[in-house]
């Protein structure tokens, strides 16, 4: 019997408002500024939003926040249209904040005529003084008290362009002794002569984002609008201007972001990372966008198994990058495509194998999937396995080649290391063997019965190819709790290059939207770097979790 995963906080809350019939539908959205790349926390919103929609038969909209025009672009508006779509969801409308200017300064001028807006002439710094503090109330400014018809003309005069950015802005008058700091009349406009990247320069006021958030929300009809725990002490103002232009009620809901070991998520730490060149850019394989990650080799699939797994939740906690890593690698085995790469090559001569000879052996494709076919793998007298895998003096439970021991060639015959040849360091450059005819995999008929399975490839035909072995871009577990400055933890070992790797010639056909699993030696992925004559893969993920075990090492 299947065990029913019980639901999470948000889908009782829908789940209540079908069945009492407050909504008929829901309708949720997805709200990024289009000042930068997604990352992994983007991923777990845009995983709820899209998947609530989906569960309870309603929709999401792609709502682009553009009311900052100095730091917005349209190449981040299409890399986040990107991103939604590769994770595998589509929305029904795609709209901008800016759709809504005409409406949004209507609601502002609503506000100013109930009395409930005013133009204020103080500075910035003049402002945050009146603020006051958590635990002392702020005070009146001295521009509170101006008219009605004043405030309309002189925010008439602010859209026109008469003032200098930061010469007025336009405030809500609530409560400057409210407990609630979002509550001492914030700013709604401000005014800002910049190039907006959709209205271009019709607009020199541009609403904050309190103002455009939830008006937006209700221009729109958002049931359910989902936001991060930092956005609750915002939820008073959002229903307050909701309740004073008595507009549709979107409901806003806060839910925990997702805070990952060895990792940042701020997009301001992330932008020093790529500005100082401690990263090649926005989707270097070891930042966690998902422009990143999905040039790393990550797969939708992945990603969102691993938001399914570590739920919605009411309270800030630290999940393991592990759990993700787990989840790449369990999505990776199920479809990858299994190839033979060999990285620190060690010769090896069949020496009872014809001269000139070449055998074409069948390797399956992967052994998870009876429909992935096979490939034609070449063999011939002369052939590369690892370093690694020989051992001049061997302990007893080493199943690798030493002199006189034998193993299995991966989908090919069972071999004996005879001798060996050394150079004038004492480096062993040779393995001398012989093969065992009878012995090829799939017709075996020798008796033979061996330990030790290597991966190899033919000297002959093999590829050479570029790999990039990533790890975590950080050596501290949780870098909220880390000391110094977050910079001074990266790994200096996030990045091995191996220039020259020699792999089976079926890679010679790879695609860069497949994935494939190099035998014991982990997850790959083409890069866009590639071209003609040099491939470059990226290591995904390894075959198994290694820092587990360093951990318990320590």
């Amino acid at each position: 019997m299947i065990e029913e995963k019980s639901l999470n906080f948000l889908e009782e809350i829908v789940e209540n408002d079908l069945s009492s019939g407050k909504h008929k539908s829901i309708v949720t959205r997805f709200p990024p500024e289009p000042n930068g790349y997604l990352h992994m926390g983007h991923a777990k919103s845009i995983c709820l939003n899209f998947g609530l929609a989906l569960k309870y038969g309603g929709y999401t909209n792609l709502r682009f926040d553009d009311t900052n025009p100095i730091t917005e672009d349209t190449e981040y508006v299409e890399s986040i249209k990107n991103d939604v779509k590769w994770l595998g969801f589509q929305w029904k409308n795609e709209l901008y904040a800016s759709d809504y200017f005409n409406q949004l300064y209507e609601f502002a001028v609503k506000l100013i005529k109930k009395d409930l807006a005013y133009v204020d002439d103080s500075t910035s710094e003049e402002i945050a003084e009146q603020k006051g503090t958590p635990t002392q109330p702020g005070k009146n400014s001295p521009f509170r008290s101006r008219t009605v018809d004043e405030n309309v003309k002189l925010f008439e005069e602010m859209k026109a362009g008469k003032y200098k950015d930061g010469e007025k802005v336009l405030r809500a008058k609530i409560d400057m002794g409210h407990q609630n700091m979002h509550m001492r009349d914030p700013i709604l406009y401000r005014i800002k002569h910049a190039h907006h990247h959709r209205t271009g320069d019709k607009w020199c006021i541009y609403p904050m984002y309190d103002f455009a958030h939830g008006q937006s929300d209700a221009i729109e009809k958002i049931t359910h609008s989902i936001c991060t725990l930092e956005f609750i002490p915002h939820r008073e103002l959002y229903e307050w201007f909701i309740e004073k232009l008595e507009i549709y009620p979107s409901r806003q809901y806060e839910f925990a972001r997702l805070n990952m070991t060895y990792t940042v998520m701020s997009k301001r730490k992330l932008l020093q990372l790529v500005n100082e060149n401690h990263v090649s850019g926005w989707d270097d394989p070891r930042m966690p966008t998902i422009s990143a990650v999905r040039r790393r080799g990550y797969t939708p699939e992945s990603i969102r198994e691993f938001c399914d797994k570590i739920g919605v939740a009411k309270r800030e906690n630290l999940i393991d990058v592990g759990l993700l890593e787990f989840c790449v690698r369990e999505h990776l085995n199920k479809i990858a495509l299994r190839r033979m790469a060999v990285f620190d090559p060690l010769k090896i001569v069949i020496t009872n194998y014809p001269e000139g000879k070449t055998e074409i052996l069948s390797g399956e494709n992967n052994p998870e999937d009876e429909n992935s076919g096979s490939r034609e793998i070449p063999f011939s007298r002369e052939l590369y396995i690892e370093q690694e895998d020989f051992m001049e003096v061997a302990p007893k439970k080493f199943f690798r080649l030493a002199p006189g021991q034998m193993v299995r060639l991966k989908y090919a015959y069972i071999i004996r290391c005879d001798s060996f040849v050394k150079d004038a360091n004492g480096g062993i450059t040779e393995l001398h063997c012989t093969y065992i005819p009878e012995s090829r995999s799939g017709s075996d008929t020798s008796g033979i019965s061996v330990k030790g399975t290597l991966h190899w490839v033919s000297a002959q035909h093999a590829v050479t190819i570029e790999t990039r072995l990533y790890d975590r871009l950080f050596k501290a577990e949780d870098l909220s709790q880390a000391e110094g400055d977050f910079k001074e933890h990266i790994n200096p070992d996030s990045l091995l290059v191996v220039p020259k790797v020699y792999a089976e010639p079926e890679l010679l056909k790879a695609k860069g939207e497949e994935r494939y699993q190099f035998l014991r030696k982990g997850y790959f992925c083409l890069d866009p770097d590639s071209k003609d004559g040099k491939l470059v893969f990226n290591r995904t993920v390894t075959l198994k979790d290694m820092w587990a075990k360093e951990v318990k090492k320590g």
